[in-house]
């Protein structure tokens, strides 16, 4: 896709800059486009991460567990300066992009952000959440959501090219898909479905009663059309209505200005 073609370059370009300059431990991966991997410093400090929000992360434990995710290019890479990759390391992870945003205290007690989100201040955000979503076979699904607040689920994307795609029987498996979807308004791709994630998340929506909203960049119009058109798929008005998409630029409003000006100078996000 053209357009996260050109996000992935950006962030290439700016965390190179932001590497060389700062002197923080990192390395490139291969190819014509290669991503930013952070490294931990002796000063405790994580180049991919505002400072405030990694000593959080750092202080929970449950956050914690987040930073040793190993990231899929690991086996293949040869890492010179004797760390293992984790996913959280990369410069396009979209995950740590959240963690900077949600763990830059240890509660979101923001007022603006909280009603911007829907959500009462002061809860602590649950990282990789799983819904646990009914199957016909009588189990539960035990993918995870990115991000759980309070009754708010969130999706966050970034340089992702898509939603991933899964096979229909990987879809017709949930127990409610027909009574909450019409498949028919579904985008597909031969026997397969595009959006799986948005899907997913619909689902979580109305098994938990809660909401579901997608976090993406502003430069993704493709995203964000992947979204409504989920959306129209909804057959009741009554959970459309807790289904909601927010761009990482209208989140960074109401941050703090130290930490509006790490996004824009990490990501290029800007109000």
């Amino acid at each position: 896709m053209q357009c996260a073609g050109a996000l992935r370059r950006d962030l290439s370009a700016r965390n190179q800059q932001i590497a060389i300059t700062s002197g923080s431990v990192h390395e490139l991966t291969a190819g014509e486009m290669p991503s930013v991997i952070f490294g931990h410093s002796e000063s405790r400090l994580h180049g991919n991460f505002y400072p405030a929000s990694y000593r959080n992360i750092c202080a929970n434990p449950a956050w914690a567990r987040r930073l040793t995710k190993v990231h899929t290019g690991s086996r293949k890479a040869l890492p010179t300066a004797g760390w293992r990759w984790m996913e959280l390391d990369c410069a396009n992870s979209s995950d740590a992009l959240l963690m900077n945003i949600f763990c830059y205290r240890r509660t979101v007690g923001n007022h603006a952000l909280s009603s911007m989100l829907g959500v009462t201040p002061g809860l602590v955000p649950e990282f990789g959440f799983r819904p646990r979503i009914p199957l016909r076979n009588g189990k539960t699904d035990r993918t995870e959501i990115d991000m759980k607040l309070g009754d708010l689920m969130v999706e966050a994307k970034l340089t992702e090219t898509n939603f991933q795609t899964a096979p229909a029987a990987m879809i017709e498996r949930y127990r409610d898909v027909e009574e909450v979807l019409d498949p028919r308004q579904l985008t597909r791709s031969g026997d397969a479905f595009p959006c799986y994630q948005l899907i997913r998340g619909v689902l979580a929506a109305y098994v938990t009663g809660g909401s579901f909203c997608v976090f993406c960049d502003a430069r993704r119009p493709d995203l964000i059309e992947n979204w409504y058109s989920v959306m129209r798929a909804v057959k009741s008005c009554v959970l459309r209505c807790r289904l909601q998409l927010l761009t990482w630029q209208e989140l960074t409003a109401p941050l703090p200005r130290p930490l509006r000006q790490f996004l824009e100078m990490k990501y290029g996000i800007t109000r």
